[in-house]
């Protein structure tokens, strides 16, 4: 139950990040999230939107393992939730380390909560 509804935020946690890359990354709201410029943010648009339809593809991957069968849940949630924590171990490395915990921290308990049965 608890692993559920910690792969259920993350997965609405991508889809706001999805929200953010690619439909406000030169808005007020996505400036302020990712401390960008709007001269930056109109240089890497399309690279933004591409990044967010990467993190939808997450927030659907999440989105499935819940409501799978059962037989493919725990594959799903496992293989989902890890690409999470390797994205955002990967962002913290290169972008900033706030994504770490934003992305990986979460992630990376959700699969010790779906593994250990909670």
């Amino acid at each position: 139950m608890i692993g559920n509804i910690l792969i259920g935020l993350i997965a609405i946690l991508h889809v706001y990040i999805l929200i953010l890359e690619m439909f406000l990354w030169d808005k007020p709201t996505g400036l302020k999230a990712f401390g960008n410029s709007l001269e930056k943010a109109k240089l890497t648009k399309i690279m933004a939107q591409n990044q967010g339809l990467y993190n939808g593809f997450l927030a659907a991957g999440l989105f499935w393992a819940l409501f799978s069968s059962e037989i493919f849940s725990l594959s799903l949630a496992n293989f989902f939730l890890g690409c999470v924590l390797i994205a955002g171990i990967y962002g913290g490395v290169t972008a900033s380390k706030k994504i770490i915990y934003i992305q990986s921290v979460p992630a990376l308990f959700a699969l010790l909560m779906v593994n250990l049965g909670y």
